[in-house]
C-alpha cells in the first residue's frame, strides 16, 4: 500500500473540493491511504511536493489547483512555471499526478473538476499511482 500526498492549491475552493473529492476516491479504489496539504496557489504546489519529497513519508504525489485565465499575463506564467517545476520534479524521479486544471473561465473548470463529469481529480490520482507503479518496475 502507497502513501499519497495530495498538494493542493486553494485559490478557488469550490473547484477544489471537487478535485479533491475525485482524487480521494481514485486513491482509495485502490487500496492506498492519503493526506493532504493546502498551499495558497499553484506556484507554490512543485515547492510543497520538493519539501515533501525529502521526508521520504510519501511515495507518490498529486497536484491539484485551478488557474483561470484574467485578463493579464499572469495566467500564462502560473500555467507555465507550475507544470514547469512538475515536469522537473518527475524528471528527477518523483512519481506526480498534475491535476492543475488551466482553463479559459469557470464553467471549463467546472466541468473538468466534477468526478461525474471530466473527474480530473481522479484523473491526476490515477497518473500518480501509475507513475508510482512505472518507479518500482525499473527500481
Amino acid at each position: 500500500m502507497a502513501h499519497i500526498l495530495i498538494v493542493e492549491a486553494r485559490f478557488y475552493a469550490h473547484l477544489n473540493d471537487l478535485l479533491l473529492k475525485g482524487a480521494r476516491a481514485a486513491i482509495e479504489a485502490a487500496g492506498h491511504s492519503h493526506e493532504t496539504v493546502t498551499v495558497p496557489g499553484a506556484l507554490e504546489v512543485p515547492g510543497a511536493i520538493a519539501m515533501a519529497s525529502e521526508s521520504d513519508r510519501y511515495d507518490a504525489y498529486v497536484a491539484l489547483g485551478v488557474v483561470i485565465r484574467g485578463e493579464t499575463y499572469h495566467f500564462e506564467i502560473v500555467a507555465g512555471e507550475s507544470a514547469r517545476a512538475i515536469m522537473a520534479l518527475t524528471l528527477d524521479g518523483t512519481p506526480i499526478g498534475n491535476g492543475i486544471l488551466t482553463t479559459e473561465d469557470e464553467q471549463q473548470a467546472l466541468v473538468r473538476a466534477r468526478p461525474d463529469d471530466k473527474d480530473k481529480g481522479g484523473d491526476a490520482a490515477r497518473a500518480a499511482i501509475a507513475m508510482l507503479d512505472l518507479k518500482s518496475r525499473f527500481g
